[in-house]
């Protein structure tokens, strides 16, 4: 049998299925070590010698007689199987981070830093190596077929971060993120150029899934990277975009000066392109949430009211609105404006236009639907209404079995908080039992 220096990871379909990626996120290892077994012919001695174990502890693992806590076996488990580290719950593993490529072939008048910039992003904290398998979507060869077959993952990975959240997306979008930029190398002119807005889209992508896992510090790597690609080809809606993406996060981390200072930029960025009411409307919102935050009152309405002026200019001009701006609907006009009031404290004017926009959103979009909730349950707790908050926290639960983000936890926890003083009430006593259904 070969040593463990010659394990190379488990075959890419068992990493990408959906059975994996759950077992690995509930840390069952003992199914794990099934599914290594059954897909990969990984049998106990193997496993043991690859992570340190002896082959009766994994038996008894694989059998459910024992389990793993400890996070230093946790993690000699990740190396060995060359599981991904956010897959487990884990930082990124030293082998995870890439090589980046000293040398590539750049045609006359590319700008030196494109594909420096792609891989730099594995450098300061992106995800790794044994993804790329999973990726092979052309034989080294770019043609129109490729991009579009990359477009396709894209779009799909949005679908998925609406309706289940994009913490266990990371490694994926990663990847495709690492593969673009090898593809770049061997692309002609025109191709170079459509990959590196792809690589732009998936840069932001790959920061919208760190920032839903609360990892802001890597999200803003990627959210970095992707204003540098985008600025490269000088596409300012798109630098828009990403800066109110990262005016959001510094909403989110409790750096609200910074957060108002993003969005005013991103404001600045769109208008030099032209008119774009759509996407003005979106960024004075991002504008009036991070004035909330910092309590200035004035400011966030008057953002409220910008907000509100240039969506009733964009009616009837959707479809000219660029793709990535167009969930900015009439229904997410007002229950962000509701948002924006409940964080001002402002709870008896949030509370309709949450409950308002909430009844209005797509089924499909969980993520979406939880959060609001939980903003209608905190505008009711203001109020003093108990129960009526609690009912909301609770629906937001059902919206929020289906989901992986970090984000909407942190959302459950900080309800949850404001519950202390009832907690003997018999709502809180009721929505707690629930939490506990859901959360685990």
């Amino acid at each position: 049998m070969p040593g463990p220096q010659s394990y190379t990871g488990l075959p890419p379909e068992l990493v990408a299925s959906s059975e994996f990626q759950r077992v690995c996120r509930e840390r069952d290892f003992g199914q794990v070590f099934q599914l290594a077994k059954k897909w990969a012919g990984v049998y106990p001695s193997r496993i043991a010698a690859l992570c340190g174990m002896t082959p009766s502890r994994v038996g008894e693992i694989m059998s459910g007689r024992r389990s793993l806590a400890h996070i230093d076996v946790i993690e000699r488990v990740a190396d060995g199987l060359r599981i991904p580290g956010a897959m487990l719950g884990l930082a990124h593993r030293p082998w995870e981070i890439p090589a980046i490529p000293r040398e590539f072939k750049r045609t006359p008048g590319q700008p030196s830093a494109s594909i420096d910039e792609v891989a730099a992003v594995a450098e300061d904290g992106g995800e790794a190596s044994g993804i790329d398998d999973l990726l092979t979507l052309a034989d080294g060869k770019v043609t129109r077929s490729t991009l579009v077959a990359l477009r396709s993952s894209v779009e799909d990975y949005w679908r998925r971060d609406d309706e289940h959240g994009g913490a266990s997306l990371r490694p994926a979008v990663v990847g495709h993120l690492r593969y673009v930029s090898q593809l770049m190398n061997g692309a002609d002119e025109a191709l170079r150029r459509d990959l590196q807005s792809l690589a732009a889209e998936l840069a932001r992508l790959a920061g919208w899934a760190y920032f839903d896992a609360r990892q802001y510090s890597t999200a803003r790597t990627h959210f970095t990277q992707a204003l540098r690609l985008s600025r490269l080809q000088d596409d300012y809606l798109f630098m828009a975009n990403v800066l109110s993406c990262m005016s959001l996060q510094a909403t989110y981390d409790g750096n609200s000066t910074d957060a108002v200072a993003l969005a005013c930029r991103a404001q600045d960025s769109a208008r030099a392109v032209g008119d774009q009411p759509l996407v003005m409307s979106m960024l004075h919102m991002r504008e009036a949430f991070a004035q909330a935050t910092l309590s200035d009152s004035m400011a966030c309405h008057q953002a409220l009211d910008r907000s509100r002026d240039a969506y009733e200019q964009a009616r009837g001009r959707e479809d000219v609105a660029p793709p990535w701006v167009r969930y900015f609907d009439e229904s997410k006009l007002i229950v962000d404006t509701g948002i924006a009031l409940a964080r001002l404290g402002e709870s008896a004017r949030a509370e309709p236009l949450i409950a308002e926009g909430l009844r209005r959103e797509s089924a499909a979009q969980q993520r979406g639907r939880a959060f609001h909730a939980f903003w209608l349950a905190t505008a009711q707790l203001q109020q003093g209404s108990l129960d009526a908050a609690c009912q909301s926290a609770s629906l937001a639960l059902d919206f929020t079995a289906s989901l992986d983000s970090p984000r909407v936890a942190g959302h459950v926890r900080e309800f949850h908080g404001r519950l202390a003083p009832y907690a003997r009430e018999a709502p809180v006593i009721s929505f707690e039992q629930k939490m506990r259904e859901v959360l685990g």
